[in-house]
Formats: structure tokens, C-alpha cells, sequence
């Protein structure tokens, strides 16, 4: 794993928050990559606007098209269209991919084009203000919601496998091996593969709902957290602010 970081790994500091989960995301992203023993020469990482945008570039020795708000899918879908040989793998957030970029993500679903979607999902715009997010869980606070979010978030992995994604999964951050084999099972999926990472933000989320202390957040993550059995044994409405985590596959 050493090895893998000191290969991959282009900075000695990320600009992330302190205890900022898209450290562990970055990790576990570089470790895919080389346990794929992917051609570095074949590899391309498209990234939007937002925190976890900022996961490949400038962080991981590779070229990243940096691109605009919402837009990542599109462009690497044009990228993949142009040169079938590359490995295409778009890294952005929770709000870059499922509001502005919402469309381009579906219809990419739908097309089944050959591309790993990462979602970095810290349930919150963690870097333009804290506002609501389409991810945003019932009951959280945000800049733009200060008595608490109405509105139910997007379940990702189920839009996606409802577009015709063959393969999707959802995992924290705080399971960084099972983060790591999904991530490299999408990159191997024939089609769309689809990585949902669960990531705490504590500048923006945490502050704003009384999550100061780092082992508090992680705690309350964790607990949100169930599985795909126990979460069958709830009401769709508890689900609401709950992580169902787990793959979803052909």
C-alpha cells in the first residue's frame, strides 16, 4: 500500500479539511487503480467543480480533465467515445453528479457507456456554502435549510440501476476495503459501473448539525449506515435519512 501511494500520489498534502472523509477516498481510489495494475498511459480521470473534484487533480499522477460544474459525465463520455482504449474514471461529488450533472449521469446510465462513476457523497455543497444537496438526508441542517431538510434525498445507486447501470455499489468511507473492491469491480464492469462513497464532511455538515467533535461524525455516519437485509425490515420514510449500503448487480 506504500508502494501504491508513493506511485500514484502526486503531492505530500491535499487541501481537504481535517478529517474530511475524501482523504480515505483518495486513498482507496489509488489503491484500485494499482491493484488494477492499470496503464498509467491509458488512464484518464474526469473530475467537475466541488471537494471531491479535487480527489484526482492534483493529487494522483495521471492526467485528469478538470472540467465544468455538472458536466464530468459528458465529458468523459466524449473522451471514451474518441479513444475506446482508455480507462475513464470520473471522481466529483454528490451535488456535481446528481443535480446539475443529474442528466448527463442518468443518460450515461442508460447508454451503458463504458465509463466508473465515483461519487464522493457528503450530503451537503460542501465547497460553494453548505447548501441542501440533492443528497441531503431528511432532518439535516444546511445553509439553506437551517431548521432541517424536507425533502427526501435521491437514492444514487437505485437511479443509476433503474437507468440500466449493470453495476452499482454504496459504501462509507469508514469501510475502505470494500470501498477499494467496488471501485475496482466497476472499472472491470462491461458498461457502466457506478461507486457511491459515503464521505463526512465536518466544515460544512458537521458544524451545522452539532457534529463538531470528528469521532461524533464518524460515529453518526457509521450509524446511518444499514445494510440491504436490515433496511428491507424498514418503512421507505426511515430510509429517508439511513444509507443503504451495500452492491446492486446483474
Amino acid at each position: 500500500m506504500t508502494r501504491a501511494m508513493e506511485h500514484w500520489l502526486r503531492t505530500e498534502h491535499t487541501a481537504f479539511c481535517s478529517g474530511c472523509g475524501h482523504g480515505i477516498l483518495l486513498g482507496c481510489v489509488i489503491r484500485a487503480v494499482d491493484e488494477l495494475e492499470i496503464d498509467r498511459k491509458n488512464l484518464l480521470f474526469v473530475s467537475g467543480i466541488g471537494c471531491a473534484a479535487w480527489i484526482p487533480s492534483p493529487n494522483i499522477q495521471a492526467d485528469t480533465l478538470h472540467t465544468l460544474h455538472g458536466r464530468a459525465v459528458a465529458y468523459a463520455t466524449g473522451a471514451k467515445l474518441a479513444n475506446p482504449r482508455l480507462t475513464v474514471i470520473v471522481v466529483s461529488g454528490d451535488g456535481d453528479l446528481s443535480s446539475i450533472g443529474g442528466n448527463h449521469l442518468i443518460h450515461a446510465a442508460r447508454r451503458n457507456i463504458d465509463l466508473t462513476v465515483v461519487c464522493g457523497n457528503n450530503q451537503i455543497y460542501g465547497m460553494t456554502g453548505g447548501q441542501t444537496a440533492p443528497s441531503t438526508p431528511v432532518g439535516a441542517r444546511t445553509a439553506t435549510d437551517p431548521q432541517g431538510n424536507v425533502y427526501r434525498p435521491f437514492d444514487l445507486c437505485a437511479v443509476v440501476r433503474a437507468a440500466g447501470a449493470p453495476y452499482a455499489a454504496r459504501w462509507p468511507v469508514t469501510r475502505p476495503m470494500s470501498l477499494i473492491d467496488s471501485i475496482k469491480k466497476a472499472v472491470k464492469t462491461d458498461g457502466f459501473g457506478f461507486v457511491e462513497a459515503i464521505s463526512p464532511c465536518p466544515t460544512q455538515f458537521g458544524r451545522r448539525n452539532r457534529l463538531d467533535d470528528l469521532t461524533k461524525l464518524y460515529d453518526h455516519l457509521v450509524g446511518l449506515c444499514v445494510t440491504r437485509e436490515e433496511a428491507k425490515k424498514m418503512k421507505p420514510e426511515q430510509l429517508w435519512e439511513r444509507f443503504v449500503i451495500g452492491e446492486y448487480h446483474d
